[in-house]
C-alpha cells in the first residue's frame, strides 16, 4: 500500500486505514536497520578488495555475502553535514536553517524549516529509534521524530564531546543526561539489541527503523582492550604521494604534509590528529605510519561483532527475514593517501565509504553494484521499502533498481558537495572569510563520479579542475583535467556537475568562482 502526504485529511484516513489493518499486513512492512560508523573507510572490510590482506571482519563480510555490495559509496565529507544529509535527503547545501553555533560542535537548525524524515515515518505506523552519536544540532528530535532514543548529544556537551569511546553523557528520551561507563561501541549494541528483541516496542506487529550510529572509528581511534594484540607485525604500503610536492593537483594539495620522515625514514604522523575537541589521540604503537593503522583497524574489530550480534538478534527474534539491513559509515579516513589523516578532502581514500545493502529475503546475495551511489540515495531507498511517498523533493535516487539488479544500468551520477561548515542559504556565495571557506585549508569543493571518472570543481577563484580515471588510476595521482585529449570530457563533466546543481536547488550554481583558464 502507498501512502501519500498530501492534505491533513487524506493522511488522517490513511492512518486511520493502516491501524484497521490486519497484523500480518502491518508486519509486511520492512523493519529497516541502518548500522552506521564514523570515519570508516571501506578499505577497512574484507570483501573490499582494496582492503590489507591481514583485515579480518567476517560478521561484516557476512553481510556482503547475503547481500549488495556496492563498490564506490560517498556518503558525505565530515560527520555533521553527513549525518543532515541522511536526516533530510538533501546536500549540505540544501539543508535550510543548520548553523554552528556556540562552543564546538554545537549547531542549531529550526525544524520547521529542516524537518527530519523520520517523523514522516511515524505518521505512517512506523517506530522510529535511534542510538549512539548524535551530531545534528543541540535539538535531538525525541519524541517529535524519534519514538525511543539513547543518545550521545555531542553538540550539546561540549565539555564532554571528545569522549567518543568512554565516559559519555547519554540523554533517553530527551531527558537529563546521565554519565555512561563503559566502551561506548559496546553499549551502543547493548541498546540497539535490546530494541530489536523488543524492549521499548509496545506494539510488536509494528515495523520500526532503527538507526545505530556508532562513534567508532572516529579519533581518538581506540580500541577495545580486547583487541589491542590484534594484527601484530603488520607491514603498511607507503602511499606514493604520502609527501609534496604532488604534481597537477591544485595549490592547497602541495601544502598538505600530514607525515614527515622519522629518524628511521619512516612516514610519522605530522602535528598530531587534527580533530576538534577529541580528547588527547595517543598512539598505542608509537607515531608511525604502521602503528596508526594498526590502531584504527583495531577499532573495527569491536564494531564487526556488533553487526553480527544486531544480525544474530534479528534472526533469534524471528525478524531477520522481514529486516532490510544497511550498513554504512558518514565518510572514510586517509592514512597517508596524498598526505592526509583525515577525511573532508575530494579524494576515495578520504571520503569513500563502505555501502552494503541486506535482505535475502528480496535481494539478490553475492552480488556487486561498480555504479558510484551517493548518500542522498539512501532516504528514496529507505521510502520505497517502507511503501511511503517522499514528503518532499529529495536530491537523491531510489537505490531499489540496483539492488534488485546490480548490473542494471544507472544513468545517475554522484554528486558530493563540501561547503565546510556552512549549510542551506548560507551557502549560495563562498565566504571571503579563511574561517568559513576551508577546514584545515580544504576549500569548497563539489565532486561528481560518473562512471570510471571523477570530476573535482574545487571552489577557488582560478584554481585548476581535476579529472581522474579510476579504472587506470584508482590512487588518483594523475590529474587529467589539463591535458589535450581529456578536454571534451572535462566539459562534458563540468556541464554535468552544473547540471546536478541546478537539478538539486543549489543557489550557488549561479556563483561559482571560474576555474582555471576560463
Amino acid at each position: 500500500m502507498k501512502f501519500s502526504s498530501g492534505n491533513s485529511l487524506l493522511r488522517a484516513a490513511c492512518l486511520l486505514a493502516v491501524a484497521l489493518l490486519p497484523t500480518v499486513t502491518a508486519s509486511a512492512r520492512p523493519n529497516i536497520l541502518l548500522i552506521y560508523t564514523d570515519d570508516h573507510s571501506y578499505r577497512t572490510i574484507g570483501c573490499y578488495p582494496q582492503a590489507y590482506p591481514w583485515v579480518e571482519t567476517p560478521n561484516i563480510d557476512a553481510l556482503a555475502t547475503n547481500g549488495v555490495r556496492f563498490e564506490y559509496a560517498y556518503i558525505g565529507t565530515w560527520c555533521m553535514p553527513s549525518r543532515a544529509t541522511l536526516l533530510t535527503g538533501h546536500h549540505q547545501y540544501g539543508v535550510r536553517s543548520m548553523r554552528m553555533e556556540g562552543q564546538y560542535p554545537g549547531s542549531t537548525y529550526d525544524p520547521q524549516q529542516c524537518p527530519f524524515w523520520p517523523a514522516v515515518f511515524r505518521e505512517h505506523g512506523y517506530l522510529t529509534c535511534q542510538i549512539g552519536k548524535w551530531h545534528t544540532g543541540t535539538d535531538t528530535g525525541a519524541n517529535r521524530d524519534w519514538d525511543h532514543q539513547i543518545v550521545w548529544n555531542r553538540p550539546r556537551y561540549p565539555a564532554n564531546s571528545g569522549k567518543y569511546f568512554y565516559d559519555q553523557l547519554i540523554e533517553t528520551n530527551g531527558g537529563p543526561a546521565r554519565l555512561t561507563r563503559g566502551y561506548s561501541t559496546d553499549n551502543y549494541t547493548n541498546w540497539a539489541e535490546d530494541f530489536i528483541r523488543g524492549e521499548h516496542r509496545r506494539d510488536e506487529d509494528r515495523p520500526w527503523y532503527l538507526w545505530v550510529c556508532y562513534g567508532a572509528v572516529h579519533g581518538p581511534f581506540t580500541p577495545a582492550e580486547r583487541h589491542r594484540e590484534t594484527y601484530p607485525n603488520i607491514s603498511v604500503p607507503v602511499p606514493q604521494d604520502i609527501y609534496p610536492p604532488r604534481p597537477g593537483k591544485p595549490a592547497y594539495m602541495q601544502k598538505i604534509d600530514g607525515w614527515v620522515p622519522d629518524a628511521d625514514g619512516n612516514p610519522a604522523m605530522n602535528g598530531g590528529f587534527g580533530g576538534l575537541t577529541v580528547e588527547d589521540t595517543k598512539s598505542v604503537y608509537g607515531n608511525t605510519l604502521n602503528g596508526w593503522v594498526r590502531q584504527y583497524h583495531q577499532g573495527v574489530k569491536a564494531l564487526d561483532e556488533s553487526v553480527g550480534r544486531l544480525v544474530s538478534a534479528l534472526k533469534e527474534s524471528g525478524q531477520y527475514d522481514n529486516t532490510l539491513i544497511v550498513f554504512t559509515s558518514d565518510q572514510g579516513f586517509a592514512w597517508g593517501q596524498h598526505g592526509f589523516h583525515t577525511k573532508l578532502a575530494p579524494y576515495d581514500a578520504n571520503i569513500r565509504s563502505p555501502l552494503i545493502v541486506s535482505m535475502p529475503s528480496q535481494l539478490p546475495t553475492g552480488k556487486v553494484v561498480q555504479h558510484p551511489v551517493a548518500g542522498v540515495d539512501l532516504v528514496p531507498t529507505f521510502f520505497h521499502f517502507a511503501g511511503i511517498d517522499l514528503p518532499w523533493k529529495m536530491h537523491g535516487h531510489d537505490l531499489t533498481p540496483l539492488l534488485k539488479n546490480p548490473e542494471s544500468d544507472w544513468p545517475h551520477p554522484a554528486l558530493t558537495a563540501f561547503t565546510a561548515r556552512m549549510y542551506g542559504d548560507d551557502t549560495i556565495q563562498v565566504p571571503d572569510d579563511s574561517a568559513l571557506n576551508n577546514i584545515t585549508g580544504i576549500p569548497w569543493y563539489f565532486m561528481l563520479r560518473q562512471g570510471q571518472y571523477k570530476y573535482i570543481r574545487n571552489l577557488v577563484e582560478g584554481e585548476t579542475e581535476e579529472l581522474y580515471d579510476l579504472t587506470a588510476d584508482p590512487d588518483e595521482l594523475t590529474n587529467l583535467a589539463q591535458q589535450a585529449e581529456h578536454r571534451q570530457r572535462l566539459l562534458s563533466l563540468r556541464a554535468a556537475t552544473v547540471d546536478e546543481l541546478r537539478r538539486t536547488d543549489a543557489g550557488i550554481v549561479e556563483h561559482l568562482p571560474a576555474v582555471a583558464g576560463e
